[in-house]
């Protein structure tokens, strides 16, 4: 028999971005309530499909009255916001640290204060690592982040485990790796799997750093929204789970499925490789299917021409003005 779902009242910080309004649709077709705290001038593009049945909030995550505002008759936050990314990291730490950290220690104490049950984390799999030590990498795994923005989500995954000694506030951590598809930005620095399909249908040069043999476990973004709701309303055993699709692959292999999908043959540049960029990074996932019952579904192939697909709807819709 299934476990009957309470209806809850979340809060999603971030909600109006690629992961954030996914989660929204997710938790909405699920008889949740949603409230989303975003940016001012919030871009509402990606909730079109449940702007009637949200509150929208926006505001400075690290404007303390915001967060309080924000927080009010709230079960449980999902923490989406997050101000850097990992590569440029490095050249300020002390931005990262006074953006993400040290606004992520107000949040969870005004969380404690509203009697908030439950924060739900994304960490990044991908950099709070460090180096891998073996292949595929446990939860177990040491934590020797080699860039600023693993060391801010590590920060986090730390203080989390405090407040929930010191004040019982409850939360699940998961360290996601690599994930792609619908509303992810086609502009961006990050999400190699989109922005080339981007680069493909504009017919511009994808630029590599390195020689392409860098290798990451990318997964589709409904199996990433599967995993956030199996975490919010489950009690799950364990505080931290890798989320990903649970198999490496070279952005050499990314662009050889990008060109069987396409049937287009886009121009690579490849440059010099990056330092912060890890060889391998592939997460083992066997604790989230074991505890939250949860696995990815869908193969790359078939998540790239989703992808792919979309973009070509945006791209027609743009044409149309």
């Amino acid at each position: 028999m299934e476990k009957e779902i309470v209806a809850l009242h979340c809060l999603v910080l971030g909600g109006a971005g690629f992961i954030g309004s996914h989660i929204v649709d997710a938790l909405i077709a699920r008889d949740h309530r949603v409230r989303i705290f975003d940016l001012p001038r919030i871009n509402t593009l990606n909730l079109k499909q449940s702007m009637d049945s949200v509150e929208i909030l926006s505001g400075d995550f690290n404007n303390v009255n915001d967060i309080l505002s924000a927080l009010e008759d709230i079960d449980v936050v999902v923490h989406l916001v997050c101000t850097t990314l990992p590569g440029p990291s490095n050249e300020n730490p002390a931005y990262d640290v006074e953006s993400n950290v040290i606004g992520t220690l107000n949040l969870l104490k005004q969380a404690v204060a509203k009697g908030v049950k439950k924060i739900i984390f994304p960490s990044s799999g991908g950099t709070v690592y460090g180096i891998p030590q073996s292949v595929p990498i446990p939860e177990t795994h040491a934590t020797n982040p080699i860039c600023s923005y693993g060391v801010t989500k590590l920060a986090i995954e730390k203080y989390l485990a405090l407040f929930h000694h010191l004040y019982g506030l409850d939360y699940t951590i998961l360290r996601l790796a690599n994930p792609y598809g619908e509303r992810q930005r086609i502009n961006s620095v990050q999400g190699a799997v989109t922005v080339f399909l981007g680069k493909t249908l504009s017919r511009h040069p994808i630029t590599i750093w390195g020689d392409g043999s860098v290798a990451r476990d990318y997964f589709y973004i409904s199996d990433l929204v599967s995993a956030f709701m199996a975490a919010i309303e489950s009690d799950s055993p364990s505080k931290i789970y890798n989320i990903s699709g649970g198999l490496p692959y070279s952005l050499n292999d990314i662009l050889s499925v990008i060109r069987k999908v396409t049937g287009m043959q886009p121009e690579v540049r490849y440059t010099q490789g990056r330092r912060l960029d890890v060889p391998v990074n592939c997460l083992d996932i066997h604790l989230a299917k074991k505890e939250l019952g949860w696995q990815p579904k869908i193969s790359l192939e078939e998540g790239i021409a989703r992808t792919w697909e979309w973009i070509n709807l945006l791209e027609d819709k743009r044409d149309r003005g």
